[in-house]
């Protein structure tokens, strides 16, 4: 399946008009998300690096006009116009693992029309469900309070790339691994995992299955303890890792039942056995609600292992996010449509500490103390630098947190900061409103 193709029909049906009314001037489309998720603070801004891969690689050939002939039911010869099609624009863009909130463009693409307008579906699948899925993910880093946590997600997402983002995404904002194979040896992302409760129940019983796992695995093993009954499971764990002189870098994982109640009581187990070095991992429907209640709870849990619905976004999987044309050939544009009503012209975002964020115009001089969000990222087609790092993410991420306010890192009920816009851009919008609203007169 083409990257290129990989659209909506309208995407098509407008591309081939803009071209034949000879209407190929540039025109800057900006991508935001018009509010933000309820029990959402910020947003973490992600899919950024994938879209540039994109939009890189982007041609339209001979099979995507087939392909496009075909689903209009016309004649190949017609979507010829598309062919060879590429994309040399320029785009700005918020880096990767930078805080967000709504209003605020993630990217602004700058291209001639056709080429804008064709690549806008797919950078809205990218960065709107991976942004999702990074802002879930980041809640649980905040909840964890500094213990790890490893994502569990892949069986469980919409698809093998799904989970292949959600590991990707889980390690932009801090996580300590992934089970995710691919992504693990792809990324450099440490892998991680244990054993499955068929695997306890191939063997006649829990120690059986325990020492034939050692056998097979001398480092450090995680014995997975609540097959049957959970104390039980713990306690022959203590029995079997204490034998085999298995200590130090070992664990035990509870994947069900009153996670808290059943920490605190392997805690006991292994202590009482002298294995105080050996960590509990908890795991089974876990997200950044129940990771706060457990850690707030003391908990004795090393380490969360987190999957379906984080992988998912569960509680908010989708993004009310827009791809809207601001300007066109120079001119600034504006929808006034009941409750999507969009501000005019190419935009940049002003971070000020300890302030809300300023949306102004591109090019405006920015307010005192303030750091402008969106940075040229391809110019001409191509990247203006290296790709970036999944390190050089979690380091903005890391930053942005630090300095957010607390109101807005809280689980339950936070308060994001409202962006305000910036005078010059105002005065703008109220002078492009006019000028539509005169012509709609006329």
């Amino acid at each position: 399946m083409s990257e290129v193709t990989t659209t909506d029909l309208y995407e098509v049906t407008m591309a081939m008009s803009y071209l034949r009314e000879g209407m190929r001037a540039p025109a800057t489309f900006s991508l935001f998300v018009r509010d933000l998720p309820p029990d959402r603070g910020f947003l973490v801004a992600a899919g950024l690096e994938p879209s540039l891969d994109y939009l890189s690689r982007f041609r339209v050939g001979p099979h995507d006009v087939e392909e496009f002939a075909d689903a209009l039911h016309r004649p190949a010869a017609d979507l010829e116009p598309l062919l060879g099609l590429g994309f040399d624009g320029q785009v700005r863009a918020v880096p990767e693992g930078r805080l967000v909130f709504a209003g605020e463009p993630l990217l602004e693409v700058t291209a001639p029309l056709p080429q804008a307008q064709l690549v806008e579906t797919y950078l809205l699948t990218q960065l709107c469900h991976q942004t999702a899925v990074a802002s879930k993910a980041a809640r649980c880093v905040i909840a964890a309070a500094g213990r790890p946590l490893v994502d569990f997600s892949l069986r469980r997402t919409h698809g093998p790339q799904a989970g292949f983002q959600a590991a990707r995404l889980g390690a932009l904002v801090g996580f300590a691994g992934t089970s995710n194979v691919a992504a693990a040896t792809s990324l450099g992302i440490p892998a991680s995992g244990t054993m499955a409760h068929s695997y306890i129940e191939a063997f006649p019983g829990e120690e059986e299955a325990f020492r034939g796992f050692a056998r097979t695995h001398p480092g450090p093993v995680t014995f997975l303890v609540d097959t049957y009954d959970t104390e039980g499971g713990v306690a022959i764990a203590a029995r079997v890792l204490k034998e085999l002189g298995r200590g130090p870098g070992c664990a035990i994982r509870l994947d069900s039942g009153d996670l808290g109640a059943l920490a605190r009581r392997g805690r006991d187990i292994l202590d009482a056995a002298g294995l105080t070095d050996v960590r509990i991992i908890a795991s089974g429907c876990l997200d950044e609600y129940a990771v706060d209640e457990l850690v707030r709870a003391g908990a004795p849990i090393d380490v969360y292992a987190v999957g379906t619905r984080v992988g998912v976004a569960a509680d908010a999987p989708y993004l009310d996010a827009a791809y809207k044309l601001v300007e066109y050939d120079g001119r600034p544009v504006m929808k006034l449509s009941s409750a999507k009503v969009t501000a005019p012209a190419p935009k940049q975002v002003f971070r000020r500490s300890g302030r809300a964020d300023v949306i102004g115009v591109w090019n405006e001089d920015p307010p005192p103390g303030a750091e402008p969000l969106l940075r040229t990222v391809m110019r001409g087609g191509s990247r203006t630098g290296r790709p970036d790092s999944l390190s050089d993410a979690r380091a903005r991420f890391d930053a942005d947190v630090a300095a957010l306010p607390a109101s807005a890192r809280r689980i339950h009920g936070p308060e994001p900061l409202r962006p305000v816009t910036s005078r010059r851009l105002a005065a703008m919008t109220a002078v492009v409103r006019r000028r539509i609203e005169e012509e709609i007169r006329t």
